[in-house]
């Protein structure tokens, strides 16, 4: 079956190279050489219609041929990926080396496994196990798919950016340790729906990407959505948008025949009709039989263009003129290593791939095809057209055929390099420097920096810092000025001889810093991929990001698909809770604490005291490191504490076990022993100057307050899980050590945040627990008018308790 469709939408010029500023190949990407683009095109179409065939019978096995218990539709996207078959077996076939990685469009992942499947690398059995139990995933998985997957994608948009950051990942680790392994082109293969995310947006305007020469997009240009045919093209301010950015575009509209065909006299007048229908005629010419396109493509034109267009046609008969409307770029074997074969080097690519959407199927065209699946006779005929049988639909090419030798040729070429990966730096338990008197969370932030520079050399080296236009309000600017900004070819420092200038932007290749501008999005994009390193290339990294607690929620969704992905993180939010009181309600948190405890995968943290802080942030770099680990989430605060609260032991002993006890996620401040307590008073972050105070009030009543310090609610909920489940392990006996089984207090909770985070504490011995927090909009004040407004101030504290005590 040829496959060469058309596009959805008024074309434009054949192919067209925007310009752009120039800039030099990276020196840091060693590249093997590009595969040969001089396959065999007879070949090449066998084995892309195969490739048809295998997706389309991965998502037909999944719901035709699988028994189904539940009664729920299974599903799949055979239109989907039919559309971008052409695509990925010119790629793959003739482009691909094994130093390249490559983003997969979420609803084409069965092509992906079809084409996995051809190379060896996926076993016959789990072509009948899309979407089940350890099965094919239903959207590319990195983690959970069981052949190769370089990005996990089901997220629209956000698989789409990843390869950008992985590339610039792959850069800012060259440029930092010298036996970096050499990274190829990094590919994303998007549908033109995702061009409507902004996450796209906003990493294609980033100005370090202009610089990134191995990033190729490559779009399915099919011009359907999930419940419609677009109505609108956009591809004019598509290419303008991508040019603006400094991307070379190139357009992939035409086939070989088509193009053959406007060369002939009359052919300007096809061309000119094909160019200029709208979208939704076009699509409808493909679902019309092919006894009406000749008259369907008459429709509106002059008499006079009619007669040429009438004489062009003349030698076509009805179904060879259906097949030549149908003769799009994005599947032209041919065309597309064209295509491919331009891509410069010295800056990013996108192709525009014109394609039709259920291309070779029954579906073909159709506006509902999207999630249309194939009646057994579809399949039949399909099976025939493709050289198999549904009796025996996983065949491979025989080994001695032209087909399963290029296979087999593919297959040697994308086997990857082995490398040793890095021995990761030791991690230490502590700095060995006291904190300030007064100081808060944030402060100690930079302060945390700074030391691990002077104590930990090894461990600052993989430390890299990412911001969204926050460094300097968010206490980087230290860490800032000794380490420099990192810049793919460095800036010229206009303000160096400014003696006034606090904050020392000094942008280089050496710098550890990566600011993104105003992009939460791209600011947890690229420290997931950061945090991949070590899996890609050996070397890992501990990405740290900071940005504005409350902005978090911006990025929650990015940042918690990446995390899915894999990719390890530690994240600082800062500043946060409504002690923030003079900003209003606009950036007065509420919810973070919450959410970050629900994630998979991640571990959140609330210090109070700047102790605490170098304590969490050594073990979240820990369990960064640690294969088996994970990531964090730091809630921070400007509000200035008095140290002395923590009341950090002198004796090495009890501080050892102090430490223990922060990083299992609380401790006791009181001195005397929880049997003693008439009530138990449990904060976390910034808080606990209050809940020092109100124990302070309660005991000149004459009650005798516990403290409860928690440094992680996350930690503190999964050790009640764990208990539960399995024997108790040393993290999850922190239980029993803050709240004692044999000793039943009311429990008072409070957060500068809403209450719910620290509610379960309830259900550790099924205590009485009144919860204290924010569950309302903040407005702008001083601190203790907002602490008052929300009930989390000393008094409120304590009459919780009063009332609790029943006094």
């Amino acid at each position: 079956m040829d496959h060469r469709p058309m596009t959805t939408h008024p074309m434009d010029e054949d192919r067209q190279f925007e310009t752009s500023h120039q800039y030099d190949p990276p020196t840091t990407n060693s590249r093997p050489l590009r595969a040969s683009s001089s396959a065999d095109a007879t070949v090449l179409d066998e084995i892309a219609q195969r490739v048809l065939w295998l997706a389309t019978g991965i998502i037909d096995a999944a719901n035709r041929g699988r028994e189904n218990a539940d009664g729920l539709k299974v599903g799949g996207h055979q239109s989907s990926s039919a559309s971008m078959v052409g695509i990925m077996t010119a790629l793959w076939f003739s482009q691909l080396t094994s130093r390249d990685r490559v983003s997969v469009k979420p609803h084409a992942s069965p092509v992906l496994h079809a084409i996995n499947y051809l190379l060896g690398d996926l076993d016959a059995s789990y072509l009948t196990r899309l979407r089940s139990l350890g099965g094919l995933q239903p959207y590319p998985s990195r983690s959970k798919d069981p052949d190769t997957v370089d990005f996990s994608t089901g997220s629209v948009g956000i698989g789409a950016t990843a390869p950008i950051w992985a590339a610039l990942s792959h850069r800012y680790l060259a440029s930092r340790i010298e036996d970096t392994p050499p990274a190829g082109r990094f590919y994303s293969l998007l549908g033109d729906a995702e061009m409507d995310e902004g996450a796209v947006w906003e990493a294609i305007i980033d100005p370090e990407v202009r610089q990134l020469g191995e990033v190729v997009w490559i779009v399915d240009l099919n011009r359907q959505s999930l419940d419609r045919v677009i109505p609108d093209s956009q591809i004019q301010r598509l290419r303008g948008m991508f040019a603006a950015a400094d991307w070379q575009v190139i357009t992939c509209p035409w086939g070989r025949r088509l193009q053959e065909t406007f060369s002939r006299p009359g052919g300007e007048v096809l061309e000119q009709r094909m160019r200029t229908m709208p979208n939704e005629e076009y699509q409808r010419i493909l679902r019309a039989h092919p006894a009406e396109i000749r008259d369907r493509l008459l429709r509106g034109c002059t008499a006079q263009h009619a007669a040429a267009l009438t004489e062009l046609l003349a030698g076509h008969d009805d179904g060879a003129l259906a097949e030549l409307v149908r003769d799009l770029g994005g599947h032209d074997l041919q065309e597309l290593q064209s295509a491919f074969a331009a891509i410069d080097d010295t800056r990013p690519t996108v192709v525009f791939a014109y394609t039709i959407k259920g291309r070779g199927l029954a579906t073909e065209g159709h506006p509902n095809n999207h999630a249309a699946q194939l009646t057994e006779e579809q399949m039949q005929e399909l099976a025939e057209a493709s050289g198999t049988s549904l009796q025996d639909p996983w065949v491979r090419f025989p080994e001695d055929t032209a087909a399963g030798q290029l296979c087999a040729e593919v297959a040697r070429r994308l086997r990857r390099e082995r490398f040793t990966p890095a021995v990761p730096p030791t991690v230490p338990a502590e700095l060995g420097w006291s904190p300030k008197a007064v100081t808060s969370t944030q402060a100690s932030l930079g302060r945390f920096l700074s030391d691990l520079r002077r104590a930990a050399p090894e461990v600052t080296d993989r430390v890299v810092t990412v911001s969204p236009d926050v460094a300097s309000s968010t206490n980087l600017g230290g860490w800032i000025n000794k380490t420099g900004v990192w810049s793919l070819a460095g800036r010229h420092d206009w303000f160096s001889d400014d003696r006034e200038r606090l904050l020392k932007w000094q942008e280089k290749p050496q710098g550890q810093h990566i600011e993104l501008g105003i992009a939460e999005v791209n600011l947890v994009s690229l420290a997931g991929e950061l945090g991949l390193t070590g899996e890609r290339w050996g070397q890992p990294l501990i990405p740290i990001g900071v940005l504005y607690d409350p902005f978090i929620n911006r990025a929650l969704e990015p940042w918690t698909f990446g995390l899915y992905a894999g990719g390890r993180s530690l994240m600082v939010g800062t500043p946060s809770g409504v002690t923030l009181a003079p900003e209003g309600g606009a950036h007065q948190s509420i919810n973070t604490p919450s959410a970050t405890l629900e994630i998979p995968g991640l571990t959140s943290w609330e210090p109070a005291f700047a102790q605490d802080v170098e304590w969490v942030m050594l073990e979240a770099m820990r369990d960064l490191l640690d294969p088996d680990g994970g990531s964090a989430y730091l809630r921070l605060s400007t509000r200035p504490v008095e140290q002395s609260l923590a009341k950090v032991p002198e004796d090495e002993l009890l501080r050892r076990r102090r430490r223990e006890q922060v990083v299992a996620g609380g401790y006791r401040l009181s001195a005397h022993p929880a049997a003693e307590d008439d009530v138990t008073l449990v904060g976390a972050g910034a808080i606990m100057t209050e809940v020092c105070a109100a124990a302070e009030t309660l005991a000149g009543h004459g009650v005798r307050a516990g403290v409860v310090c928690v440094t992680s609610p996350s930690l503190l909920f999964r050790a009640l899980r764990a208990r539960r489940e399995v024997a108790a392990t040393p993290r999850s006996a922190i239980l029993e050590t803050l709240f004692p089984a044999a000793h039943p207090r009311p429990l008072v909770t409070v957060m500068d945040a809403h209450p719910h985070t620290l509610a379960f504490l309830a259900g550790v011995r099924g205590d009485e627990t009144h919860t204290l927090g924010v569950t309302a909009f903040g407005q702008a004040g001083t601190m203790a008018e907002m602490h008052r407004l929300h009930g989390i101030d000393e008094d409120s504290i304590a009459s919780a308790a009063l009332d609790m005590l029943g006094r």
